[in-house]
């Protein structure tokens, strides 16, 4: 197993227009790769995402017809990269849709599927409201992707608040947590760099947090996109509003010396529920 490489953030602001989004996102991944990139990870609907008078937009289409699976696929092996693609709208033929993850071997080989398991069904007030459950059918298993650096604990935006996800994903074998995100601007601001700092904390792992930055028809996305270290240092930040590409070197010996410090995932004790 390789201890040490390089991970990449891809930053973008997808639209509507499908086509065009894919083209400056395949543009983003060459870059993350021209700068050394051996993991390089897009966001949540990085292919599409607008949201309108008729609701969320996110292209979905079945698995085999959706035009993001050939061109990353071939991006993968054209760049020699591992390739995360933070999440794509795919109708599996259900009575709603999947928001689901791809992790893409160098060999343009798909090695992981991950559907989201928790929904973003909230009020924020001032008229911002969501509700992803309408749209998205909730995913119900937990996946760690096998790589030459260990394994990828794969999870997808909202997830984050969820704690016990990343412990179980920790407990699995996990070195790297990947959160993929299209995080709103509201929530951003007050919880996104509080959040990733202590899922990375709370498990000793590297975190990789590629969100998208920018407006999206009436949502506004937060950007920074997050490397975070073991001890919760931030190793890479996004710009907030800009396309973006990040990097940082993951050195996966700094995971052992931080479980080591603080082995918190060995403590874990059995206790009653409260009445």
């Amino acid at each position: 197993m390789t201890s040490v490489f390089k991970a990449a953030c891809v930053q973008n602001c997808a639209s509507a227009n499908m086509s065009e989004t894919l083209s400056r996102s395949a543009d983003l991944t060459r870059r993350a790769r021209d700068e050394g990139a051996d993991l390089i990870a897009v966001p949540e609907f990085f292919s599409c995402l607008h949201v309108g008078d008729d609701g969320l937009q996110t292209g979905a289409v079945s698995e085999d017809q959706h035009p993001a699976l050939p061109l990353f696929t071939d991006l993968a092996k054209e760049t020699g990269a591992w390739i995360l693609l933070g999440s794509l709208g795919i109708d599996d033929g259900g009575s709603r849709l999947r928001n689901r993850s791809f992790v893409i071997d160098p060999s343009g080989h798909i090695q992981a599927r991950y559907d989201k398991i928790h929904m973003f069904d909230v009020e924020l007030g001032n008229g911002e409201s969501y509700k992803e459950s309408d749209v998205f059918e909730p995913g119900d298993k937990a996946v760690v992707a096998s790589t030459p650096w260990g394994g990828i604990g794969l999870s997808i935006c909202y997830d984050l608040r969820f704690a016990y996800l990343y412990r179980t994903l920790a407990k699995a074998g996990a070195g790297v947590l990947a959160v993929p995100a299209a995080f709103m601007r509201t929530t951003g601001q007050a919880h996104w760099h509080t959040l990733l700092r202590a899922r990375a904390i709370e498990t000793g792992w590297f975190v990789i947090a590629p969100c998208q930055s920018g407006e999206h028809g009436r949502a506004r996305t937060y950007g920074h996109s997050l490397i975070v270290g073991p001890w919760g240092e931030v190793l890479a930040d996004g710009h907030g509003d800009e396309e973006d590409v990040v990097i940082a070197e993951i050195d996966m010996s700094k995971v052992i010396e931080a479980r080591s410090k603080v082995p918190a995932l060995q403590h874990d004790r059995p206790y009653d529920q409260p009445e």
